[in-house]
């Protein structure tokens, strides 16, 4: 058979590792933009709040949304680079992980509704301001419960990206373990009310996960000859 891909795979792992980074600043400054806006338990100070920074809650949102296309793209990068461990299971971990940035996306358009709530003049005309206010509020409170079943998507990702690297040989076996720890300890959010107690403990596993990750790919890459191998092997 024709080996799976030619050439070295330094360049793309160190790829994966610069794009993987770009999506961690990307995301942290989207979520620098939107803190503060929204009070959890207050939907006056909520929507008065929305009103008045709208430009930059808008702004915060855009960049999560190019942090998602970032996701997406270092999702990618992977399939490109495990594919020779095992096409069939990267290609079920690109799907989870391609699912789980869709879910988010969509999601997210629960973060832009109560700017249309609070700013169409329609609805002004057809409900109170307590009414427009608390329905922002709600929309709100969906988005977490549309986020979960995102997480519990990237959970499976995280497992299969993880088996992937502890079955590699060219990366350490170590983070392999640690992202399927990281994974079946995310798919608690399976059902939130367990998870939500455990999310700081739960959230930082798989954070670090990728940090370590990402850190090693740009500061050592991959083993090349050992990736030659896979590669040049028939899956």
């Amino acid at each position: 058979m024709q080996p799976v891909v030619e050439g070295s795979p330094r360049p793309t792992a160190r790829t994966i590792g610069v794009v993987y980074l770009l999506y961690f600043l990307t995301s942290v400054f989207g979520a620098l933009l939107m803190k503060g806006v929204v009070v959890p338990t207050d939907a006056v100070a909520t929507a008065q709040n929305l009103l008045a920074h709208e430009s930059l809650y808008r702004s915060g949102w855009e960049v999560g949304l190019v942090a998602n296309a970032l996701y997406i793209a270092v999702t990618a990068l992977f399939y490109g680079l495990l594919a020779p461990v095992n096409r069939s299971l990267a290609m079920m971990m690109a799907f989870f992980s391609l699912l789980g940035c869709t879910v988010q996306i969509f999601g997210g358009l629960l973060q832009l509704a109560p700017l249309t709530i609070l700013g169409d003049t329609q609805l002004a005309g057809a409900f109170t301001v307590a009414q427009l206010r608390t329905a922002a509020l709600l929309s709100f409170k969906l988005y977490p419960l549309v986020f979960y079943i995102s997480l519990v998507l990237f959970a499976l990702f995280d497992s299969l990206l993880g088996y992937l690297i502890y079955k590699s040989t060219f990366l350490p076996r170590f983070i392999g373990v640690w992202f399927m720890i990281a994974g079946v300890v995310g798919l608690t959010f399976l059902w939130p009310p367990l998870a939500l107690p455990l999310r700081f403990v739960i959230i930082p596993v798989g954070g670090l996960a990728e940090i370590v990750l990402m850190l090693w790919l740009i500061v050592k890459g991959v083993e090349v000859s050992r990736w030659r191998e896979k590669a040049g092997a028939p899956l």
